[in-house]
């Protein structure tokens, strides 16, 4: 699989790191509840279809992006380009 990074263009995929689905919003760490957190670190969804994404180019520029990529086929259905 290669992945479009807004920087360097297409790069295969050895290059990344994917944080996951890019839809949960942290909870305010002093304000959130241990119940809160734990929900936040532990209970993700897995969809199948287009899911948004987090992912890291570790071996490259070490940019933050978000594409969409369809779960079932891979195919990246909005990059991460601005």
């Amino acid at each position: 699989m290669r992945l479009p990074c807004p920087h360097c263009g297409w790069r295969d995929l050895a290059e990344f790191v994917c944080r996951g689905d890019a839809a949960p919003r942290r909870p305010d760490g002093l304000a959130a509840s241990p119940d809160a957190m734990s929900r936040y670190v532990l209970e993700r969804d897995n969809p199948a279809g287009p899911l948004r994404e987090h992912w890291f180019h570790a071996h490259g520029c070490r940019a933050w992006f978000e594409i969409e990529r369809d779960t079932r086929t891979h195919a990246i259905t909005r990059d991460g380009a601005p």
